[in-house]
């Protein structure tokens, strides 16, 4: 199929859009608390610009780089991410932040290997799946070697600890096998063993059965557990139908802990009302739907599966953190893909925009 001369518009748009109102909101959220920890209140603004013009220059990169030459690039991403994944849990690699080793760093820039091993596994599973499709039938041929693999990242992602992000590889796995065809009975053989050792890793970490109780009663501690999703909860009250304007929150005063990070979709809601936080659901919406699209409508099973992976990608953490922020799932360490602050997040997910873009300028969409 002959290339078209642009990628698809309502996607590249999208995540345009995106990507503004994340600058803007990271600056809103952002401005009191930098102004008092580090004395400039354009500190975590100019961090985001630069991550959001980094990520723009690969996504760019990406766009124009046949996403076909991926599939030989596999092993060597991999490679790359098991490596880093190893590495940033030996000190002083690693750094530890709050009894956590999730950070590399590299003079004034840190990276969160956990994000690259996200993207690594999206480019072999969809080049394991486009080669291997007549095995998937069968419960060993089709899912051994996937989850293998999977479980292997996962593990190594677990044990910094971080469960949001090894839930998400999981997640992201059994997704693509499903949409590959997957038969549902064998991919609840394997999910069920994998349920009580999920209770046993939540038991042996009391702060997680905190966050636990939390989501199933944040106001029988409301000053522990509790706080945040409160905090969460009195900003989206706060913030009516249209919102108390750019700058007009009052929770992001130390009210609401990570308002610039995992919890700035409780800011826009503030500030925008329900009508901007209904609005930027909106344009996740429609961002997931040309995703799809463009997988369905792909020209050859890598891309088709390369797309959905990233899909399924960007919709998990967005359905996770929007979960976490209006309680309606447990505190998980999940930004808000194209606007919370962070650099190595924010910097994966325009690259994988881009490989997206690069796959819809061959596809019937």
């Amino acid at each position: 199929m002959p290339r078209k001369l642009a990628p698809d518009a309502w996607l590249f748009g999208v995540a345009v859009v995106l990507l503004s109102i994340g600058v803007v909101m990271v600056y809103s959220a952002s401005a009191i608390v930098a102004a008092d920890r580090f004395g400039d209140p354009y500190f975590f603004l100019k961090k985001q610009l630069f991550w959001a013009l980094l990520g723009a220059g690969c996504l760019w990169v990406m766009l124009r780089l046949d996403y076909r030459r991926l599939e030989g690039w596999v092993l060597p991403l991999l490679i790359a991410a098991g490596a880093l994944l190893i590495l940033v849990l030996i000190p002083p690699i690693g750094q530890a932040i709050n009894g956590t080793r999730r950070w590399i760093r590299l003079g004034p820039v840190s990276f969160q290997p956990a994000e690259l091993a996200k993207l690594a596994l999206v480019v072999y599973l969809a080049a394991f799946l486009a080669k291997r499709r007549d095995a998937l039938g069968g419960l060993r041929q089709g899912l051994l070697t996937p989850l293998a693999v999977a479980g292997a990242l996962a593990a190594l992602v677990l044990a910094q600890p971080d469960l949001g992000n090894c839930l998400t590889l999981l997640a992201l796995t059994f997704s693509l096998l499903f949409l590959a065809g997957v038969r549902p009975l064998h991919l609840a053989l394997v999910l069920a063993p994998a349920v009580p050792l999920l209770a046993l890793v939540i038991w042996a970490a009391p702060y997680r059965l905190r966050r636990i109780t939390a989501f199933m009663d944040p106001w029988a501690d409301p000053r522990g557990s509790g706080f945040q999703i409160i905090q969460s909860w009195l900003a989206l009250g706060n913030g009516g139908l249209l919102g108390q304007g750019i700058g007009g929150s009052t929770q992001k005063l130390f009210y609401l802990p990570e308002s610039h990070t995992d919890f700035i979709f409780a800011i826009i809601g503030e500030e925008l009302g329900f009508v901007g936080a209904a609005a930027v659901v909106g344009l996740f919406t429609v961002l997931v739907w040309r995703g799809l699209r463009v997988g369905l409508r792909a020209p050859d099973p890598f891309g088709a599966y390369l797309a959905l992976g990233i899909t399924v990608l960007i919709a998990t953490e967005t359905l996770v953190n929007l979960g976490v922020v209006t309680g309606m799932l447990p505190t998980k360490g999940l930004p808000l893909p194209f606007i919370s602050f962070g650099g190595s997040a924010l910097l994966v997910t325009m690259l994988a925009t881009g490989v997206l873009l690069n796959i819809s300028q061959q596809a019937d969409v």
